[in-house]
């Protein structure tokens, strides 16, 4: 529906206040008199600020509801999602129709407190039934319309772009239930991007019927954010609709099973102790009051309490259809990942998955990966390649450019190094065996002359992995530590470990850690991967298969192989790789009575790493550098 001219500039206080009638756009200062068509620009592949664009006193912002195929609160009809619109105003005075940038989230309308109260316990024994946990009580939305975000608009207004956001089912004005992963996220999002490609699915309030179009778009959409906000574009990408032209997702939660279990094992993510599925379910829920107790009850009680399935960790039916992995058949739109190899909340497999299954399926994807933790967005000329590419039809190349952007360990994310592909085409897995030592350093080879013997370590959920790493005796852990490196050794892929084990008990945790010794973090900055390399977690009853614990045999040797995190790390000569064996990790499993023996047999274990050079490269790194030979003193 196109805006009667006698309102279409019409400037009042509501409209200065950024404000407009609902579905209205708001427009915000006064036409000017260019003396010819403003066009978007681009330089060197990449869209420019464009001055004619770029005064946000004359851009139009308006907001409207759009209607969605599903009803996830069942209150008898189509849920809507509120939408808001950011756009020049050209796209009114000239009929200028321009490319999107859509964001979609659970968070816009604003969450709920975090607060310890509200999570699970995690003193929690084994296969056993939880206590319940407190549910957070209800808290209202913020925001004010037609304003939802202003992410990404001073960005990519100036440049051309019209910016698009909407909130997930269940949050702030849009209806519906929260999921968090269910099908209607995925399904959301689709609705919204139909809408900007021409459906007749947009109105202006959330249960009327006058309708609003998006005649100012061109129908190209890309998608992306950060976290929960970079989930939601993959989610939208797998239900293949037409207009999802490219995707970069920022530290995305392509699994739920991954974000909150390890291989069959109960983890939580990194800085959230305790949380859970359904505590995040309370966390973003700031829909409409009337249907919260409905959603409580159809989705938080029957569908997450239900079989989320804290008592075992499985793998099932419930996470398999929160596992985008599982659902990438119809993605088509060209994705740029972008990951911390040190995100320990957002582990960083989440997005090495998917990468590698699109680059199998033939979708256009590239991947940057930075040395620190949570967030952090590609540069913005990688950024602003691929949307000028994808959306806009520049031919800049970016299709033949490296498929791999790493940021080296010291440089700033706006400095990354280019290699073919992640990993690296020269890495190959290397295997290391070990050689007893316990309860202080055993020793970690290219030669399994050593690898005899078993070696006990008794669980403490108290003492965390660092303080473990760093002891100097402890029977708390194991540890097994390679020759100090005579040359730095590029790591380049996902590390994995086979071990053979036995507990005295039915279950235990299982946590396995690589490190860079002495761990001397204060001393070469504090970075933080100076000594963690990457880690992993598993349940050894799921050793066969992650959908059925199988409760171990006390005494009974099991063996298990499973991967750590993908990690991309040059470690500097003057280093030792270590490799750290402990049951309970502190910060991420559960904390079980301390006591459980768990005893490694070391013929049965080894740690393969994905060394860039192979093994030939690892022993040069194991053989000390010769002396040199002193100087002859000189006599006159």
């Amino acid at each position: 529906m196109r805006i009667p001219n006698n309102i279409r500039f019409l400037v009042t206080a509501l409209a200065v206040a950024g404000i407009g009638a609902a579905g209205s756009p708001a427009v915000l200062g006064e036409e000017g008199n260019d003396q010819e068509a403003a066009q978007p620009k681009f330089k060197d592949g990449q869209a420019v600020k464009v001055p004619a664009f770029s005064d946000s006193d004359y851009w139009i912002r308006h907001d409207l509801w759009v209607q969605t195929d599903f009803d996830s609160d069942e209150d008898g009809k189509p849920d809507r999602m509120h939408v808001d619109v950011t756009r020049p105003r050209q796209t009114e005075s000239e009929g200028l129709k321009l490319p999107v940038i859509y964001a979609t989230s659970p968070y816009f309308a604003g969450t709920a407190p975090d607060s310890d109260d509200s999570m699970w316990s995690p003193r929690q024994e084994l296969g056993e039934t939880p206590e319940p946990r407190p549910t957070i009580g209800p808290f209202e939305r913020s925001g004010v319309r037609p304003i939802i975000s202003k992410d990404f608009v001073d960005e990519w207004v100036p440049r051309g772009f019209i910016v698009v956001h909407s909130s997930s089912p269940g949050t702030g004005l849009s209806e519906g239930c929260p999921t968090v992963g269910g099908a209607n996220e995925a399904l959301a999002p689709k609705a919204v991007i139909e809408w900007l490609s021409g459906r007749d699915n947009g109105f202006t309030t959330p249960d009327g019927d006058e309708p609003v179009s998006a005649y100012w778009s061109t129908g190209k959409v890309g998608m992306t954010g950060t976290s929960y906000n970079g989930t939601l574009p993959l989610a939208a990408a797998t239900t293949g609709v037409e207009g999802l032209k490219a995707i970069i997702p920022v530290a995305p939660n392509t699994s739920y099973y991954h974000y909150y279990r390890s291989n069959g094992l109960v983890r939580h993510p990194g800085g959230y102790m305790g949380e859970d599925i359904d505590v995040l379910y309370d966390f973003i829920h700031s829909g409409n009051p009337q249907r919260r107790e409905h959603c409580n009850c159809i989705i938080r009680e029957k569908t997450m309490l239900a079989n989320m399935d804290r008592e075992s960790g499985d793998y099932n039916d419930f996470w398999a259809g929160r596992d985008y992995l599982n659902q990438l058949d119809h993605v088509h739109a060209a994705t740029l990942m972008s990951h911390g190899f040190n995100d320990w909340n957002v582990v960083p497999s989440h997005s090495a998955r998917i990468s590698a299954a699109l680059k199998e399926r033939g979708v256009p994807v590239q991947i940057y990966y930075h040395q620190d933790g949570h967030g952090g967005p590609p540069p913005m000329k990688l950024v602003n390649r691929w949307f000028s590419h994808f959306l806009c039809g520049i031919e800049n190349g970016v299709e033949e450019d490296p498929k791999s952007w790493i940021v080296r360990e010291g440089k700033k994310h706006d400095e990354p190094t280019s290699y073919a592909d992640y990993p690296h085409p020269d890495a190959a897995g290397v295997e290391l065996h070990l050689g007893g030592g316990a309860p202080e350093q055993g020793t970690l080879s290219l030669s399994d002359d050593q690898s005899t013997g078993q070696e006990t370590l008794i669980d403490n959920f108290s003492f965390d992995g660092e303080s473990l790493a760093k002891a100097e005796w402890t029977e708390h852990r194991l540890i097994y530590v390679s020759p100090e490196l005579s040359e730095p050794v590029h790591l380049s892929g996902t590390a994995s470990i086979q071990i053979r084990l036995a507990s005295d008990r039915p279950a235990t945790n299982l946590s396995v850690w690589v490190v860079s010794l002495p761990w001397t973090n204060p001393k070469r900055g504090g970075h933080i991967n100076d000594n963690l390399i990457t880690r992993g977690w598993a349940d050894p009853q799921n050793a066969e298969s992650i959908r059925e614990s199988k409760p171990l045999v006390p005494g009974e040797f099991i063996d298990m192989t499973f991967n750590l995190q993908p990690d991309d790390q040059i470690i500097p000569a003057g280093q030792k790789i270590g490799l750290l064996i402990m049951a309970s990790d502190r910060e991420f499993t559960l904390w079980p009575d301390p006591g459980t023996e768990l005893t490694v047999d070391l013929a049965g274990t080894k740690l393969t790493l994905p060394v860039v050079g192979g093994e030939s490269k690892l022993e040069a790194a194991f053989t000390p550098m010769p002396t040199p030979e002193p100087e002859a003193d000189s006599k006159e």
